[in-house]
């Protein structure tokens, strides 16, 4: 059986348009708590989303700097890694998440600021200025 569709107002669509966005953490810096469980599952999600290094020191004293581009969680802390591209290099390294001791958000977050409305903004104070050829020029990664 299939469902009828609708046909949406105008303004029905300016409203999806123009949806809020999620608020966007400073997290540069911090230092989470790692004493429980949850700790370290909700830490290593928002590490997930950082766009930047983290800092992981392991149980042994071990530190990993690099960026995280992966975690699975499973049942346990020792069921669920979290995977990142250590720096220097480029090989692929997992860790468990019951390995690890600490974690820090120590690298610059590449995408603070970057949000459409912080780009528009820059964009209608330089049209405002009378600059001209203005458009999205990618920033230097360091």
């Amino acid at each position: 059986m299939s469902v009828p569709q609708r046909n949406i107002t105008a303004q029905e669509a300016d409203a999806l348009e123009h949806a809020p966005g999620r608020e966007r953490e400073n997290l540069e810096g911090w230092i989470p708590p790692l004493a429980s469980d949850e700790e370290v599952r909700a830490a290593l999600e928002k590490a997930f989303d950082y766009r930047g290094e983290i800092t992981i020191t392991l149980k042994t004293g071990d530190k990993i700097e690099g960026y995280i581009f992966d975690r699975r969680t499973g049942h346990t802390l020792s069921d669920s890694v979290v995977r990142l591209y250590p720096k220097p290099g480029n090989q692929k390294t997992s860790i468990s998440y019951a390995d690890i001791a600490a974690l820090a958000f120590t690298g610059r977050d590449t995408a603070a600021g970057k949000s459409w409305e912080a780009w528009m903004k820059k964009y209608n104070e330089k049209k405002a200025a009378g600059e001209k050829n203005i458009g999205l020029q990618p920033e230097a990664l360091e």
